[in-house]
C-alpha cells in the first residue's frame, strides 16, 4: 500500500507540474509573423520548387505562373551558391536532372549517367554565365507526357534559364510586395556562410522583402550562423529543432522548449521506428501560442489537402499549386 501511495503521489505531482507548465503564458518566438493566417482563415499556398508539377521546377516560368495564374502566397525553393558567388534556385546540388547539360539524351539515360557522382555537373563548380547556357525545362513533361520545352530555342525569354535570387525579387517586388518566400540554404561550411551573407546583401536591395522571407538549413553551423549574425531574419525550424519542439509538445512540457524559429515545417508523419502522426490540432495550437506558423510539406494529394485545411494549418506546400487552388476554391465558394 505504501508503494502505491508513493507512486500515486509522484504521478499526481507530475500531473500538477504539466498542468502548471501548460497554463503559464508562453513567450513568443517572434512578435509579428506574416506566415500565420487568421483564426478560421484558409491556409496559404506555397509553391514547392515554384510548382514543379505544373511547370519546370525552379524556373522563372514556374515562379511567374505560380504567382500570376495560381495566385500562390509563398514561393518555396532551395538556394545554392555558384562558383562566382551568385545564389541560384535549384533542388539538387547539380543540374543534370532538369537541364540539357548532357546534351540530347533521354531521361532514362540521364538517370543512369548521374549514378556516377563524378559525372554530375555541380553548381558550385560553374559560373552563372555557364549555368545560363542550359534549358532547365528540358525534361519537363506536361499532363500528356510530352516534353514541350525540349526544343525551346529562346530559353531566356521563356524563363527557362536558371533563376537567381535577384531575378525573382525583381520580378515581383513592385507588383507583389506581400509575396512571401521560404528558402533553404543548401550549402554548408564556408560556402554556406557566404550564401547567407549574399542573401542578406540582396535583401538590402529589396528591403520590403526582409520581413517576407523565412530561411532554413539542414546544416547546424549555418543555423547557428543565421541566428547570431542575422537575428532580424526569420528562420525555419531545423530537423532537430522541429523534432525537439514536437516532442516537448507531446510531453506537455512546452516551457522547456527554447527554440526561436518562426515556422515549423513538417511532413504528415515522422518515422522513428514507429510512425508518429503529425496531423494534429494540438501541434498547431501550441505552435500558435508561440506565434509559430505551421506549414506541411509536400502535399500533392487532394484528400490530404482537405484534411489539412480542416485542421487549420497555416500553409500547405505543394508541387501542384493548380490543384491546391482548385481545392481552396471549393471552400471559398461555400462562404
Amino acid at each position: 500500500m505504501k508503494a502505491i501511495r508513493i507512486i500515486s503521489t509522484i504521478l499526481l505531482c507530475l500531473a500538477l507540474l504539466i498542468t502548471v507548465v501548460n497554463v503559464i503564458p508562453q513567450k513568443k518566438n517572434i512578435e509579428s509573423n506574416p506566415f500565420i493566417v487568421e483564426n478560421g482563415a484558409l491556409p496559404m499556398i506555397a509553391a514547392h520548387r515554384g510548382g514543379g508539377d505544373n511547370n519546370p521546377e525552379n524556373t522563372m516560368l514556374a515562379f511567374r505562373e505560380a504567382v500570376n495564374t495560381y495566385r500562390v502566397d509563398i514561393i518555396e525553393s532551395d538556394l545554392y551558391l555558384t562558383k562566382d558567388g551568385y545564389l541560384v534556385y535549384n533542388h539538387d546540388g547539380y543540374i543534370d536532372r532538369t537541364s540539357n547539360v548532357n546534351g540530347d539524351i533521354s531521361y532514362e539515360e540521364m538517370k543512369e549517367l548521374i549514378k556516377d557522382k563524378e559525372k554530375r555537373h555541380y553548381i558550385e563548380d560553374m559560373t552563372l554565365d555557364e549555368l545560363r547556357r542550359y534549358n532547365f525545362g528540358y525534361y519537363f513533361e506536361n499532363e500528356d507526357g510530352e516534353r514541350i520545352y525540349k526544343d525551346e530555342s529562346d530559353i531566356k525569354s521563356r524563363g527557362l534559364q536558371i533563376a537567381t535570387v535577384e531575378m525573382l525579387f525583381e520580378e515581383f517586388y513592385e507588383s507583389n510586395p506581400d509575396l512571401l518566400f521560404i528558402v533553404e540554404i543548401k550549402n554548408g561550411g564556408e560556402r554556406g556562410y557566404e550564401a547567407a551573407r549574399k542573401l542578406a546583401s540582396v535583401l538590402e536591395e529589396y528591403p520590403e522583402y526582409k520581413d517576407n522571407i523565412v530561411i532554413g538549413t539542414f546544416h547546424p553551423e549555418i543555423e547557428e550562423h543565421l541566428e547570431s549574425e542575422y537575428p532580424n531574419l526569420m528562420r525555419g525550424a531545423s530537423t532537430s529543432g522541429a523534432a525537439g519542439f514536437i516532442l516537448t509538445q507531446f510531453a506537455g512540457l512546452n516551457i522547456f522548449d527554447n527554440s526561436s524559429f518562426a515556422c515549423l515545417q513538417i511532413p504528415l508523419s515522422y518515422d522513428l521506428g514507429i510512425e508518429i502522426n503529425l496531423e494534429q490540432k494540438t501541434i498547431i495550437n501550441r505552435a500558435h501560442r508561440r506565434n509559430i506558423a505551421v506549414q506541411y510539406w509536400t502535399i500533392n494529394d487532394e484528400d490530404e489537402m482537405h484534411r489539412l485545411i480542416k485542421l487549420g494549418c497555416d500553409c500547405i506546400m505543394t508541387d501542384n499549386p493548380a490543384l491546391m487552388r482548385e481545392v481552396l476554391s471549393e471552400y471559398s465558394a461555400e462562404k
